[in-house]
C-alpha cells in the first residue's frame, strides 16, 4: 500500500477509473470540489470514467442526480448501481403472472428507492413477513436499529426466505452528522451469518465491474478502483483483479484503524490517498 496525496501521481499508469459516488465524489447533497477538479482533469486526459455505486436507487435515477450534484453525466463513459442489478435480476427471473410471489420490501417510504423501485417488478408486496415468499432490502425502517430486526429476519430463517438486498454497503456517512450510520447490507450480513441466503449484485461482487465496463475492451493492468470503503470497494477490486485507491475521506478516516483492518481481514489497496483531488 503506497500512500499518495494525488491522484495525479498516477494519472499516467490508468486508462480506466472506476469511481464510487458517496464519500468520494458527494456527500448526499453537494458534490465535492476536489472531485470536480479531479473528474475535470481526467477527462482532459481522455480517461474513461465509470461510477459503480452501492445504491439501492435504480442507476437513472444517479445519473440524473449527477447534475444537481455539479457533475456533468457525459464525463462518465458508464454508471451502474447495485439497485439497478438486483431489479434487473428480479425481473428476469419473476416472471410468472399465474405464481407471482409475495415480496416483503425492506424500505425507507421517504426514499425514492422505496414504492418507486416497485415499478416493473412482478409481485405481489406484502405486510408481514410471514406472508412472504422473499425480501426486498433497500433502504433501512426509520427508527429501526439493527437488532431490531432479528425478530423479522428470525420468521424469515424458519421460512427460509431469500433476501435480495440492493445495497451491500454495511455502512456509509451520515451527511448531517459526519457519522457513520448502518444501510442494508449491515442487515443482510446478519441474516447471513444466522444462516439466511441473501443475493447481491453490487460490490465486492464482481458482477457489477464486468457489467459496467463491457462496452470498451478493458485492459485490467490499465483499470483502478477509487472508493472509500475496504469490504466494498477495495475488495471488490482485489476481487475483479484490478488495482485501488483507499479514500480517507469517508468511512475509514483513521489510519491506524485502517491498518488494523487491513491485516485482519487480509483487504489491501494499491494506494491510500486522503480524499479524490488533484
Amino acid at each position: 500500500m503506497k500512500t499518495i496525496n494525488s491522484i495525479e501521481e498516477i494519472i499516467k499508469d490508468y486508462d480506466n477509473f472506476i469511481i464510487d459516488q458517496w464519500g468520494v465524489m458527494h456527500d448526499g447533497t453537494f458534490g465535492y470540489d476536489h472531485a470536480f477538479n479531479s473528474i475535470n482533469i481526467l477527462n482532459s486526459n481522455n480517461k474513461n470514467l465509470f461510477i459503480i455505486s452501492n445504491s439501492s436507487k435504480r442507476s437513472k435515477s444517479s445519473i440524473d442526480r449527477l447534475p444537481k450534484l455539479g457533475f456533468r453525466k457525459k464525463s462518465f463513459t458508464n454508471t451502474l448501481t447495485s439497485g439497478e442489478m438486483i431489479w434487473q435480476l428480479l425481473k428476469k427471473k419473476f416472471l410468472d403472472d399465474k405464481n407471482k410471489k409475495n415480496c416483503f420490501h425492506i424500505y425507507d417510504k421517504e426514499k425514492e428507492d422505496g414504492v418507486d423501485f416497485r415499478d416493473g417488478l412482478n409481485f405481489d408486496f406484502v405486510e408481514k413477513i410471514e406472508e412472504a415468499d422473499l425480501i426486498l432490502a433497500c433502504t433501512p425502517f426509520v427508527n429501526l436499529k439493527p437488532i431490531d430486526y432479528i425478530p423479522l429476519l428470525e420468521v424469515a430463517y424458519k421460512k427460509e426466505i431469500t433476501m435480495y438486498c440492493a445495497n451491500p454497503d454495511f455502512e456509509t456517512v451520515e451527511k448531517n452528522s459526519n457519522n457513520n450510520v448502518f444501510c442494508m447490507g449491515a442487515i443482510g450480513e446478519i441474516y447471513k451469518k444466522m444462516g439466511g441466503n441473501v443475493i447481491i449484485k453490487g460490490k465486492p461482487d464482481v458482477n457489477i465491474y464486468t457489467e459496467t465496463t463491457k462496452q470498451i475492451n478493458l485492459e485490467k493492468k490499465r483499470t483502478v478502483a477509487i472508493g472509500d470503503s475496504l469490504f466494498h470497494d477495495i475488495k471488490g477490486a482485489n476481487n475483479f483483479e484490478i488495482d485501488s485507491v483507499l479514500v480517507k475521506s469517508g468511512i475509514h478516516k483513521d489510519l491506524t484503524q485502517i491498518n488494523n483492518l487491513i491485516k485482519n481481514h487480509q483487504i489491501v489497496p494499491t494506494y491510500i490517498i486522503d480524499k479524490f483531488s488533484i
